[in-house]
């Protein structure tokens, strides 16, 4: 018996299931802390949490490690596990790299996009459009991030996708609060449209500085925000 759990066969595939188990749990706790069911700042009850999902402590603990290198969670000692809370001065760097980041995606996806990817994106607009003309604020969120990571996707770019995508995670950990107005968004969607038609014109450094501003856009909006909520009004 022992000689078969020393078997490097059995140690790998022992080694690839706990791999698995502790993403799938990794992926649940994310999916609970971005919906907001478990709100900033919020205590991780180990032994809840492992009832709920159905698996020991072991893989729990380490899908924390797991999360907290994403930004989504921080651990203290002796004290346990919480949801990450953004300061406002935090978002913002966060808010100053992202916009670097889009205006790379679209230098980037400008030099190679196609027919099929354009479509794609012309349809988001029009759904954003949509959205925006009957003031559906969650759908409209929905779909600008839906744009954005579309865009980054299609540039094909591994290392540009997954450090975009880990900001954004930390960022809605902030912008659950911080939702567009209705009178705001029919002007993004145009703002979106015009970044549809640069690329399709293939102008990389327009397109870039479109998306560059745009973000900068969205960081001054939250920068007012939350100037107004210290104040109370």
């Amino acid at each position: 018996m022992a000689a078969l759990l020393d078997d490097p066969a059995d140690t790998a595939l022992a080694l690839v299931q706990r791999t698995s188990l502790t993403r799938l749990v990794a992926d649940s706790l994310e999916r609970l802390i971005l919906s907001g069911e478990l709100s900033p700042g919020a205590k991780l009850n180990e032994v809840a949490l492992a009832d709920r999902l159905g698996v020991s402590r072991g893989p729990l603990r380490e899908a924390f490690r797991t999360l907290e290198e994403y930004g989504l969670i921080r651990q203290e000692k002796n004290r346990g596990a919480f949801v990450r809370e953004i300061a406002l001065a935090e978002a913002a760097d966060i808010y100053d790299v992202r916009a670097g980041l889009d205006a790379t995606a679209g230098r980037l996806l400008a030099q190679r996009i196609t027919p099929a990817q354009l479509a794609i994106l012309r349809a988001l607009v029009a759904a954003m459009r949509d959205a925006a003309g009957t003031d559906d604020i969650q759908r409209f969120h929905a779909l600008n991030l839906g744009f954005h990571d579309r865009i980054i996707e299609m540039t094909g770019n591994r290392t540009l996708r997954e450090t975009y995508r880990r900001l954004v995670k930390q960022l809605t950990l902030f912008r659950r609060r911080n939702l567009l107005a209705p009178r705001a968004i029919p002007h993004f969607a145009e703002e979106h449209g015009a970044i549809v038609d640069l690329l399709a014109r293939r102008d990389a450094e327009g397109c870039a500085k479109a998306l560059f501003e745009h973000a900068q856009g969205g960081r001054q909006r939250m920068l007012m925000d939350g100037e107004l909520a210290d104040t109370g009004q």
